[in-house]
């Protein structure tokens, strides 16, 4: 138990350390409020294949990667990763057998996005309503730029990104255990055996 509890931590740090480093390092595309940074996702959605802690502490973690080196809106919806890592780790602990089917995987992937995304435009409106933003204006351009840039953008980085976590994760479950690609295969296991006894 205790050594699974500091392999989980370590985990979970070097997660951090990526999720801080990868805003610093990797190509990014600022438009307005807009960030659209390569990878910057991915700490966090490969937390997602371990545990819901585990999710939320990385989504933490990597807000404070944002807020050292993006202004306080991209840091805010940072911090909304909050929601889809908790709620898709949930579902994933509940249904592991979620990634031995590429197809609800990817409808999964898509639902994911659209949470993900529902609560950063959320979040750009309310900076943009609050009057948060300098010289920003709630006009005919700004909706178009929410849903349009902002939304269909994130929804794409989004969807992106959770395949580039789901294929380093499924390669890391080859050398270690990672959970819920290790209860799939005990799932598909059972199943197997159920299936063979009925023959």
């Amino acid at each position: 138990m205790k050594t699974r509890s500091v392999r989980s931590l370590t985990i979970a740090a070097l997660l951090i350390a990526m999720g801080i480093l990868i805003p610093m390092v990797m190509p990014k595309v600022v438009i307005g409020p807009a960030s659209f940074t390569l990878a910057s996702h991915v700490p966090v959605m490969l937390a997602m294949f371990f545990s819901p802690m585990m999710a939320l502490a990385v989504a933490l973690g990597t807000t404070f990667g944002f807020l050292m080196t993006t202004p306080l809106i991209i840091a805010a919806r940072a911090l909304t990763h909050v929601v889809f890592a908790m709620i898709g780790a949930i579902y994933l602990k509940r249904y592991p057998q979620t990634v031995s089917h590429p197809v609800r995987f990817q409808l999964f992937n898509f639902v994911m996005a659209l949470i993900h995304v529902l609560a950063e435009v959320t979040i750009v409106w309310a900076f943009y309503a609050t009057g948060s933003i300098s010289g920003a204006a709630i006009d005919q351009n700004f909706f178009g730029f929410l849903f349009g840039l902002l939304g269909v953008g994130g929804i794409l980085h989004s969807m992106i990104d959770f395949t580039l976590a789901f294929i380093i994760a499924k390669n890391l479950s080859r050398l270690f255990s990672v959970p819920v690609f290790a209860k799939a295969k005990a799932q598909s296991r059972t199943f197997s055996e159920i299936n063979l006894e009925k023959n």
